[in-house]
């Protein structure tokens, strides 16, 4: 099993994710890809700003990684979220999985950003015309 995780002060980049879980003895590659959407709750947003507590945000990726690479036989991961201002459209997360087959793969890449959400040390803030609003989408 090969790694890469990443917490990144600037772009990330979809092609170097996908090309990185690569494999030959892969039939199936998995590859989620979030960006700042224009609203929520029914507010027009301008732009998120993500923090993370690094050290320990590339600890518990990497705990995501080992268990997607146990459960799911994954060959490869690659996991990178932003930190800093985005804009609308920018990305602020990218998973991608090279299991043996495409349901694993699947599955794999569904655990890794539903269980980042929930345990990863990485916060949003929102930012609005009118102001700006920490959400609680991780710990």
């Amino acid at each position: 099993m090969s790694t890469n995780i990443e917490i990144r002060h600037t772009d990330l980049d979809v092609q170097f994710c996908t090309d990185y879980v690569t494999d030959a003895s892969c039939g199936g590659i998995a590859v989620f890809v979030g960006t700042v959407r224009n609203a929520t709750s029914g507010k027009k947003v301008q732009g998120l700003t993500f923090e993370a507590y690094e050290p320990m945000a590339i600890k518990e990726m990497q705990k995501i990684a080992d268990r997607i690479t146990n459960r799911w036989h994954a060959r490869k991961v690659s996991m990178h979220h932003r930190v800093g201002d985005l804009d609308i459209t920018g990305i602020a997360v990218i998973i991608a999985v090279s299991t043996p087959h495409r349901a694993a793969a699947f599955e794999a890449c569904q655990y890794a950003i539903d269980t980042l959400k929930e345990t990863v040390p990485i916060w949003k803030k929102e930012r609005f015309e009118d102001g700006e609003v920490w959400v609680a989408a991780h710990p």
